[in-house]
């Protein structure tokens, strides 16, 4: 039964990142009890983390192994009785597995354990390593033009050794390349063979990493996995809206980082002067250096964008159908890559080129956006969807699907609309900071693989389609 545990082992060595492997997999214990792989977990965090985040993972990499697709995988935490107790080796096999995590753990993994004390397992930081199995974009593959070459060209310095940009914020709607611009820059480090330690996360995890030190009692083993960094590429902080403990301690982080000479990328859905109840003390650290936004590509860069992406699935985009692709969708890049995709799939079922015929059929799925921006549009489809009224949605009802619907109608309106935040939460009678909060619920929830994600993601598609506007996708 080790025999199998060994071979998903090393499956589960290839399809992660060593750091990730070394942290969640390497010290668990397995049992293989019959058709059923069993593990054991050391916490209850680490048990719910690998059935939420890794359990498609495991599932894929025991299958050829049990000989089952999917392979049964079940998770339990340690018991107490279960644990080693203090001043007593561990077994052989517990202890060439614990090592990695101990070494990553620092100082706090070094001190004696209490018997009722579990040592703190660190959590990953994406720490810059090589380019290919981190980073999925680069400078290389960006369009620049004229609503972004001020935040790309910031991005550039920031990247270069000596470079006069130390901090960078960034702000755009969904689907305009913050990611992208983020991932280029630690790509970028990387490629130079620099030696500058480079983390990665979003605010939302960095959050969740905070909270699980609390409940470890290991908040300066936290502290220390930011404290040798050199560079901080930090995403969505708008999260950390009306979070206090979070912004005190990403302050620190952010304080310390910059004190050091080192350089912090933040990007965000919303501009500095846009962010409600967050310490004025942040703020000023995100204003610290660069601001820039980026708007959505003109139709020129529409066009590159499509060229670039043509020649990525190496098929033949003739100038006819580019020119129709980059006149008609004027949404976002994710809009013109699922165009593109829904092309060049339809043209390989069909065996034929791509041609105008087929792309005028493609299009009719995606809908050109209105001359003039629609509200009352998307405030009636919004209705219909989630059988409401405008009264309904306009009441200080917390019924879900009123909630759900005005937060739905919050992320169109923001996202197709030149309206302000502030235009947008009068028509409700909401403040703009209500309408800051309940847009980043939507982008989180559009974010998950969960059952209300899923859903979401489609009646906004309904919507947008239905509405006349640019497809999310």
């Amino acid at each position: 039964m080790r025999e199998h545990w060994a071979e998903i082992s090393e499956n589960l060595k290839k399809m992660l990142d060593s750091g990730v492997f070394k942290v969640w997999i390497a010290p668990l214990r397995a049992v293989v009890a019959g058709d059923c792989l069993q593990l054991t977990a050391p916490s209850a965090f680490v048990a719910h983390w690998l059935e939420h985040k890794m359990l498609p993972t495991l599932q894929q990499a025991a299958a050829p192994v049990l000989g089952l697709n999917p392979a049964a995988v079940k998770v339990r935490v340690q018991t107490a009785a279960e644990r080693p107790r203090a001043g007593k080796p561990r077994s052989e096999a517990v202890q060439g597995a614990a090592a990695p995590v101990a070494a990553a753990a620092g100082a706090a993994a070094a001190r004696p354990l209490r018997r009722a004390e579990q040592a703190p397992l660190p959590l990953p930081l994406h720490v810059a390593g090589p380019a290919p199995l981190l980073w999925r974009y680069s400078f290389a593959d960006f369009v620049v033009g004229p609503p972004n070459h001020m935040a790309v060209a910031a991005a550039q310095d920031m990247s270069q050794r000596g470079g006069c940009v130390q901090t960078l914020f960034v702000s755009s709607a969904s689907g305009l390349g913050k990611t992208h611009l983020a991932q280029a820059v630690g790509r970028a480090i990387a490629d130079q063979g620099d030696v500058a330690r480079v983390g990665y996360l979003t605010a939302e995890e960095f959050a969740t990493r905070f909270v699980c030190s609390l409940k470890s009692h290991d908040v300066e083993g936290f502290k220390s996995r930011f404290r040798d960094l050199d560079v901080l590429l930090m995403e969505d902080v708008h999260f950390f809206q009306g979070k206090e403990k979070m912004q005190d301690m990403a302050l620190a982080v952010v304080k310390n980082l910059q004190a050091r000479g080192g350089r912090v990328i933040f990007t965000s859905s919303f501009s500095p002067r846009e962010l409600q109840h967050v310490d004025s003390q942040l703020v000023s650290h995100f204003c610290s250096g660069i601001l820039t936004d980026m708007g959505r590509p003109t139709e020129e860069m529409r066009r590159h964008i499509l060229e670039r992406k043509a020649r990525s699935f190496q098929v033949l985009l003739p100038d006819p159908v580019c020119q129709l692709l980059a006149s008609r969708l004027s949404g976002d890049v994710r809009q013109l890559e699922s165009c593109l995709n829904s092309l060049i799939f339809k043209a390989r079922l069909l065996n034929c080129g791509l041609n105008v015929d087929l792309a005028m059929e493609v299009l009719s799925q995606y809908a050109s956006v209105s001359a003039e921006p629609d509200f009352p549009t998307i405030l009636r489809l919004v209705c219909q969807s989630f059988g409401l009224n405008e009264h309904q949605l306009a009441s200080r009802s917390r019924r879900k699907e009123c909630v759900q619907g005005r937060n739905l109608i919050y992320y169109l309106a923001r996202k197709h609309t030149t309206l302000t935040l502030e235009q947008i939460g009068e028509r409700f009678n909401r403040r703009h900071s209500t309408v800051i909060k309940g847009i980043t619920a939507v982008e989180r929830e559009l974010s998950k693989e969960s059952g209300l994600g899923r859903q979401m993601a489609r009646t906004v598609q309904l919507i947008e389609r239905n509405a006349g506007l640019p497809a999310v996708h």
